[in-house]
This record gives C-alpha cells, sequence and structure tokens, in this order.
C-alpha cells in the first residue's frame, strides 16, 4: 500500500496500493465499461485503475507512479478491454506507456509535500488502442461545471471486496456511491482536502472505493466527474471520514494542454 508519511498522521491511505478493491459493490457485466483501464507492472500485477479518453491516453492518478520505486520509463503498462485480468481475454489489449504527465504541482522532489489536490496524471501509450465493442474512449466534460450533491455515481475497478480481504477480484467490480458537499471534506480532512480541485464522497460504511482504485474515474450521469484519490488508512468504509476524488473539470484546460 502506498503510503507518506505526513498522511499517516490524519490517517489518510491513498487507494493506489498493490491491491485494489471495491466495497459493497457486484461484478460489472463483463466489457459494461469499455473505457476502463488496469495499470500494471509488467508482471501482469494490478496497481491502479484509469480512464481512457483518446485512442494513445489513458487518465489515472499521479501517485500511482513513484519514480522512486522504478527505474526506467517502461516499467508499467495499460490493459485495456479486460473484465478478468488474470487472463489473457481475446478482447484485451495491453499496451506500454512511454511517457508520464504527472501535474506539476503534485510531482516534488519530496513527496511529503505533495498536493493531492493534484493528484491527476496523463499516461501516453506507445500505440493506439484499437476500438472496437471491448475497448471506447470515454469522452470529457465539456467544461468546468459543479457536481451536485447526492448524485448517484458509479466506480468500478479489480479487487478487494472487504478492508479485511488479503486476495483481490480476478474480475471488474461496480459500485454505486453518492457525493455530498464538499465542506463536509474540509471538516474532516481541513487543509488537505481543496474544494475547488477535489469532491467528496459520503461514507456510509458499505459502499466504498479501497487500496489499487487509485486513478479509477468517478461517473456521475454518464460522464466522468472524478479520480478517485484517497481514503482513510486501515478502513476504507470508514464511515467517520468521507473519500476523496479528484474533480476532472477542474482540470480540462491542464489535460487539453498536455495531449494537445
Amino acid at each position: 500500500m502506498i503510503l507518506y508519511a505526513f498522511l499517516l498522521l490524519i490517517g489518510i491511505s491513498l487507494a493506489g496500493g498493490m491491491e485494489s478493491g471495491i466495497i459493497g459493490g457486484k461484478e460489472a457485466i463483463p466489457h459494461s465499461r469499455p473505457y476502463m483501464a488496469s495499470i500494471q507492472i509488467k508482471n501482469k500485477h494490478h496497481i491502479c485503475g484509469g480512464m481512457l479518453i483518446r485512442k494513445d491516453y489513458v487518465l489515472t492518478a499521479a501517485h500511482c507512479f513513484n519514480r522512486s520505486d522504478y527505474s526506467g520509463q517502461d516499467h508499467l503498462e495499460v490493459v485495456l478491454g479486460a473484465h478478468n485480468v488474470k487472463k489473457d481475454e481475446k478482447s484485451q489489449q495491453r499496451i506500454p506507456v512511454i511517457k508520464y504527465i504527472p501535474h506539476s504541482k503534485f510531482e516534488r522532489k519530496n513527496e511529503s509535500n505533495n498536493d493531492y489536490s493534484y493528484d491527476i496524471m496523463l499516461l501516453k501509450l506507445k500505440n493506439n488502442a484499437k476500438l472496437n465493442t471491448f475497448v471506447k474512449v470515454m469522452p470529457l466534460p465539456k467544461k468546468n461545471g459543479k457536481t451536485p450533491a447526492n448524485v448517484k455515481c458509479y466506480i468500478a475497478g479489480w479487487g478487494l471486496i472487504n478492508p479485511k480481504a488479503v486476495v483481490g477480484s480476478n474480475v471488474l467490480r461496480e459500485v454505486a456511491l453518492k457525493l455530498q458537499e464538499n465542506s463536509e471534506c474540509e471538516r474532516m480532512w481541513q487543509h488537505y482536502f481543496n474544494s475547488e480541485r477535489m469532491l467528496c464522497g459520503v461514507s456510509d460504511g458499505k459502499h466504498a472505493f479501497c487500496q489499487g482504485d487509485s486513478g479509477s474515474p468517478l461517473i456521475c450521469n454518464s460522464k466522468p466527474q472524478g479520480i478517485v484519490s484517497y481514503t482513510y488508512d486501515g478502513n476504507c468504509a470508514n464511515i467517520e471520514y468521507p473519500q476523496a476524488y479528484v474533480n476532472i473539470s477542474y482540470f480540462l484546460p491542464w489535460i487539453k494542454k498536455k495531449i494537445g
């Protein structure tokens, strides 16, 4: 699990650990979310989720890539068109990552100073994805708009079905979640939460993302609104502390600038 010292002090756990998790969800209909990407180390181990936003770019969380953990620029691969990540399905496309573009305000030499309201990253693929029934691009929001509280949203990922599990699910799972006013996250997370650049989830103790789901998109009203970022350390279904997402619409100008 990827943890940094300053986050441990207040009990934050980044969701991009070496296992993944959807708490309180169900198995997704195979290939019903063709925009989903499994970000893997070359030993085919899933570490993060992501979303195909162009044939050659995947959007994910910046903390999924820590340069100090790896050598070279070709250690990560993106798997598209997957339902069972432990099988070599005919629908799958495995494409190496050739360029990592984390937001410059997140990428710093001293990781304890990272601003997690900038926890966003683009992955440039070595080859264009072949779009078909199993692999499709998810269009981004057209403008920076506010996502209302209490709207029903969805996230999907590969992994744990409860916080105490040690083996993740092989198949893609999904869960319905709700958002709440950002003021609640500001109250609980204080200066670690930025209401302009982040979205605040509802903590009901039954439905949540968990370690390994970082980078997965939060889909509200059929549109991607957030990126899974962080949760409470040691208990993904913590009732007291809301889960946090990066607000995609805020970063639209940055995304467009980077991918041209």
